[in-house]
């Protein structure tokens, strides 16, 4: 892919390994935290990590206080509930602690405690004016990458249209990147979020927004993600293998940050709204479809096939199968007569400018047409 330019500053320390979450404690106190806010949800809360981060914190003299109650596709009020327990508590310091969700939830409550207002006006890309609070993020599913991007993903509560908030401000001060947090989690998560890490790596891997330094991270993600979702699914308790695709997401987000991402995620976040479709099985019966259409670009070809040898679609459909995920969309209730309305919602998502093959709503419509 072409050398273009780009100007990277790395924003996010990343520790990584078994049993790290300890150093939460110790981190939280170098950054200057006193008052912490942990972000979690309830699953993460009843896996008793939650716990664990809390005495780690209280251990080093940190105050603690835990909103808990994130949900799946976090929208507008999920961050303005959050926002109300951070300001009673009078936090200082934010965790987002769990999946993409609670990351998501953190850094969106950490717009609106600093800078006012609400989640709509930080739609797009630097409109924080003002200074945000030091944030530690710890991921306990290898999937959205969100520990190392300034970006929260935010649906409108009234129009389910999911917002991309982003600012340098944002990104967490450190990743905290523990194995150890990813094994208790349910298969169906795991596989869900591991083909979200997947799909990260190969769409930024050809984006048009793509240079030489996300490259780097698109490729290595691909690797590890590759190898060890392919263990797990063999042997869920695989602790190297979770490792690989922790830290496989963590640089497919790296590789977001810097290239972003394609149609895919277009296709993606309408079956999400329209029909409920799990994030990681919305982009992943969507994948196969969309290599095909961006082989057709020549530089685009010579990518997949440097990173699979074979048929790299035909892989991913492989692995879905593998995975028993659903392999068409029609498996979610989605008819002939919904492909209009699709096309014209996918044609709109922000990820879809950044497709290395141009796309109409047309061929939105074929897509999910190929994938019924």
């Amino acid at each position: 892919m072409p050398f273009s330019p780009f100007d990277h500053h790395p924003r996010t320390r990343l520790i990584f390994g078994n049993g790290t979450l300890s150093q939460i404690g110790e981190l939280t106190r170098e950054l200057g935290g006193r008052r912490a806010l942990i972000v979690s949800d309830p699953g993460i809360v009843k896996a008793g990590y939650v716990t664990r981060a809390a005495s780690y914190l209280l251990t080093a003299g940190v105050q603690t206080r835990v909103y808990g109650d994130v949900r799946e596709n976090p929208s507008t009020e999920d961050v303005d509930r959050c926002v109300e327990i951070a300001r009673e508590f009078q936090t200082d310091f934010i965790i987002g602690l769990g999946g993409g969700s609670s990351m998501d939830t953190a850094k969106g409550c950490n717009f609106i405690l600093t800078n006012g207002g609400r989640m709509q006006d930080y739609w797009g890309t630097g409109k924080a004016t003002q200074p945000m609070l030091p944030m530690i993020a710890i991921p306990t599913t290898a999937g959205t990458g969100s520990e190392c991007q300034s970006y929260a993903l935010i649906s409108d509560a009234e129009t389910h249209v999911k917002m991309a908030c982003g600012d340098v401000k944002a990104a967490a001060k450190v990743a905290i990147l523990d194995p150890e947090l990813t094994v208790s989690q349910p298969h169906r998560v795991t596989v869900c979020t591991g083909v979200d890490a997947l799909s990260h790596a190969l769409e930024t891997a050809v984006t048009n927004k793509g240079n030489a330094w996300s490259t780097v991270f698109s490729r290595e993600a691909f690797r590890l993600c590759h190898e060890g979702f392919t263990r797990i699914l063999a042997d869920s308790k695989n602790l190297e293998a979770r490792g690989q695709m922790l830290l496989g997401a963590a640089y497919a987000g790296i590789a977001i940050e810097n290239s972003m991402l394609g149609a895919a995620h277009s296709c993606a976040n309408p079956l999400t709204a329209k029909f409920h479709v799990v994030h990681g099985e919305a982009v992943g019966v969507m994948l196969p479809h969309i290599i095909r259409f961006n082989s057709a670009l020549p530089e685009c070809a010579a990518v997949y096939a440097s990173y699979y040898e074979g048929d790299l679609a035909q892989r991913v459909t492989e692995l879905l199968s593998l995975a028993q995920m659903p392999l068409k969309i029609s498996s979610y209730g989605v008819q002939e007569s919904d492909l209009s309305s699709l096309a014209e919602m996918a044609m709109k998502q922000w990820t879809a400018q950044f497709n290395p093959r141009p796309l109409t709503v047309a061929d939105f419509a074929d897509l999910y047409r190929s994938a019924m």
